[in-house]
């Protein structure tokens, strides 16, 4: 059973849609009656072919975009915009160019105006969590993209947010640096134990790393099933010869290519 579990619910997203009306006039379901809870501290994973909405789905959630129908509470809060207590991490590192691995993991800090004498000894030590302690004065054009993704994470986390929200964040890594930041994440994780949302396209990188694993359908179609991935923790590249592993990414393929030719409603 996995190690790490809360049964109290941190957000709930209840019958959420969300239209856009194009230039053109024409209505473009992005996201249609998505009801979700997702757990104080759980990891959950979002999977689902492009186009289908696990973007937009992430950006309702933490208040960049508004639905058109239904709601989102997050701690019992009624989202209405962006808020303070997440942290978030893309494909894009999108770090700063002109600030030094530091001062890019620092900007949040600065952004909320947390003194220095606290934000810089947390910034230190997740730049050593994640094996960067010597390059705190290095430029971003200096670091490899595996090493941005790791200063993107810090910055992400220096605040200590409860909700950590991540959308394809190793999609444009190698498939070796991939999988080792993926197995930091996991670790970070159960060090610093808060829930995370996870968007990605591989459904074993979903599986390896999530306690449930919401899977999307086609375009417009919404959260087809959420399936709950009882993999013993911690998890390495060991869990990935189980035969229960091999049986979940099965099970979530053929869901997610049965859930493309399923008629929406």
């Amino acid at each position: 059973m996995n190690q790490i579990r809360a049964e109290s619910s941190l957000i709930q997203v209840h019958d959420v849609s969300l239209v856009y009306n194009t230039i053109t006039g024409a209505n473009i379901v992005a996201l249609d009656r998505a009801t979700l809870d997702v757990r104080k501290n759980e990891f959950v994973a979002i999977v689902g072919p492009s186009g289908c909405g696990k973007s937009t789905l992430l950006k309702v959630i933490v208040g960049l975009l508004k639905p058109t129908r239904g709601e989102v509470r997050v701690g019992g809060r009624l989202v209405a915009g962006p808020y303070a207590d997440v942290g978030m991490v893309s494909q894009n590192s999108a770090l700063l160019p002109w600030k030094t691995v530091l001062g890019n993991v620092l900007y949040p800090t600065d952004i909320l105006g947390v003194s220095r004498s606290k934000s810089v000894p947390e910034a230190r030590r997740l730049l050593e969590t994640v094996g960067l302690g010597d390059f705190e004065k290095q430029l971003p054009r200096e670091l490899s993209g595996g090493m941005q993704q790791r200063v993107a994470l810090c910055r992400a986390l220096v605040h200590n947010p409860s909700l950590l929200v991540m959308d394809e964040p190793f999609g444009a890594l190698d498939a070796m640096t991939r999988e080792e930041l993926g197995f930091e994440l996991l670790r970070i994780w159960q060090d610093q134990v808060k829930t995370v949302i996870f968007v990605t396209h591989s459904i074993p990188e979903a599986v390896i790393l999530a306690d449930r694993v919401v899977v999307m359908g086609n375009r417009g179609a919404g959260i087809s099933k959420v399936v709950e991935i009882d993999l013993r923790r911690p998890r390495d590249a060991n869990t990935e010869l189980d035969p229960a592993f091999v049986r979940y990414v099965h099970y979530i393929r053929a869901e997610i290519a049965e859930s493309k030719n399923r008629p929406q409603s």
